[in-house]
């Protein structure tokens, strides 16, 4: 609510008045300034960075989209478990008049600002807690939250196993995990979630618990994909799989193949159950300083098996170029990964697999393209359509495998694809623009798809934009256990109210 300009100047004067009188700051600031002392004096007092520190600056420069970049009164680096406890404790306790806000982040790789960040108030920055180890004898890596991916496969190459985690190196390891998380195993193994056996965490009273399958049951099951509701996960033990070598790169069709790349994905997404090992990624990539949008598709074969069978309709496209061969998973995830250090803008949404979707998001796709070239102050921007497969198998993995998660996706039992809108710009000036331009693209998407019956309310949340409400594609049933979860386990609403980033479930 935007309050007139009146009442605002009103509301002021009676915050300088109150000052006047009892000689306290009751502002937002004041309130963000005391919680940082606090913080100082507590026993993390050594972990907090403040502006100007190098290890500060280093901190805000390290989230990957620069519009997210936000510069919080002070950030916090915990190393431990017991750490992130006692900031919990000092952040629920100090701030005065009004309570301490606060932010969490791991791999800070959300593109909208506040999702893990915060300007007037504390960071939790989870980097330092990165470390990953294997065990052999039960098959379980434990993985701390700020770990990066590369990271992760790179201990665990080693010993030739992996675990469903992100698809590029730089994601953090915290959010993509909290948010359901789609690998290259999906349609082996589920939604990487599923593969989580226990988590270590951090409730509101900043008491450290385990969530598993036979211990707060409750808390365990929100968790998988319930987002930052619930406390601050401080490590996450998932199982392994054997088999780190696999077989796959991007191959870059003919510029006029794109009907065949099409009718190719569609088959691809309702035949995979025949072959999961099979992964495909569809890339439309329009480069402004090029002038050139190319079609392009990941293929990643979870095995190390040349050329193999589940692709054969691809292989029959004309090609400019492939880099399709033998590779690690460590390999494959650093060779793709999208460059940080420029503006992002997410938007994503979910349809049940067809063909006549896929040629509006990439119709809606030029549309956009246009307007950019219009509209954008800066020449230097990127405007990519990214399309993935969304079939039934990955939920259905673990149907009747243990408690399962919250994501609601057992109610669906068709196969669907995801669209991700994903627009990239070097000027700031640029920003209202192309935020604007990326909404419009999946409201028109979305307005066709309810139009022609193919459209799914679940959104991805780890693709997904402050403007969305993910959770709330969960649906009411799902939304209902988080709330009572979260009421169970954070009676005061510190991570609704004094966390107000990422996806809230009161709010769903």
């Amino acid at each position: 609510m935007r309050l007139a300009p009146t009442v605002a100047a009103a509301l002021l004067g009676l915050v300088s008045e109150l000052t006047l009188a009892t000689g306290t700051d009751t502002s937002p600031q004041a309130s963000a300034d005391q919680c940082c002392a606090a913080l100082s004096k507590s026993k993390v007092g050594d972990k907090v960075v403040r502006p100007n520190s190098a290890a500060y600056k280093k901190s805000v420069q390290s989230y990957w989209s620069v519009n997210v970049q936000l510069e919080p009164t002070c950030i916090v680096q915990p190393q431990s478990a017991d750490d992130v406890s006692a900031v919990v404790k000092t952040l629920t306790t100090a701030g005065g008049e009004l309570p301490c806000k606060f932010a969490v982040r791991s791999g800070g790789h959300m593109t909208w600002a506040g999702s893990n960040n915060i300007e007037t108030g504390v960071t939790v920055d989870l980097s330092n807690m990165n470390s990953t180890v294997y065990d052999k004898e039960a098959g379980v890596a434990s993985i701390l939250p700020g770990a990066r991916w590369q990271a992760v496969y790179k201990t665990l190459e080693e010993y030739n196993v992996v675990v469903p985690g992100g698809r590029t190196g730089p994601v953090g390891v915290g959010g993509f995990l909290l948010g359901g998380g789609n690998s290259f195993h999906a349609a082996r193994v589920g939604l990487a979630c599923d593969s989580v056996e226990n988590y270590e965490v951090v409730l509101a009273s900043g008491r450290i618990v385990n969530a598993n399958n036979s211990t707060n049951r409750d808390l365990f099951k929100a968790l998988k994909g319930g987002a930052n509701n619930f406390g601050i996960v401080t490590k996450y033990d998932l199982k392994t799989i054997d088999n780190a070598h696999m077989w796959g790169g991007l191959t870059v069709f003919t510029p006029n193949s794109t009907e065949q790349v099409i009718s190719s994905a569609v088959k691809f997404v309702d035949n995979i159950e025949k072959d999961p090992y099979a992964s495909w990624i569809g890339l439309w990539t329009y480069n402004a300083t090029t002038d050139e949008l190319t079609d392009g598709s990941l293929m990643q074969y979870t095995k190390p098996v040349p050329r193999p069978a589940a692709y054969n309709d691809f292989y029959k496209i004309p090609n400019i170029s492939s880099t399709n061969g033998p590779q690690t998973l460590l390999e494959a995830t650093t060779a793709i990964q999208q460059a940080g250090g420029k503006r992002n803008a997410f938007l994503t949404g979910t349809y049940i697999n067809s063909a006549d979707i896929l040629r509006k998001a990439l119709e809606i796709q030029k549309n956009k393209i246009d307007d950019a070239k219009t509209l954008a102050k800066g020449k230097d921007f990127v405007l990519v359509v990214i399309i993935q497969p969304w079939p039934k198998l990955f939920w259905q993995r673990n149907a009747g495998n243990g408690i399962g998660n919250v994501l609601g996706l057992e109610r669906f039992d068709e196969n669907m694809i995801q669209v991700l809108y994903d627009y990239t710009w070097e000027e700031e000036a640029d920003d209202g623009v192309f935020q604007r331009l990326t909404e419009e693209s999946l409201n028109e998407l979305d307005e066709y798809a309810r139009d022609s019956g193919k459209y799914n309310e679940y959104v991805y949340l780890n693709y997904a934009d402050g403007s969305q409400n993910p959770l709330a594609g969960y649906g009411d049933e799902s939304v209902e256990y988080m709330r009572q979860v979260a009421q169970r386990y954070d009676s005061d609403g510190v991570f609704q109210t004094q966390v107000p980033g990422g996806f809230k479930v009161s709010e769903a």
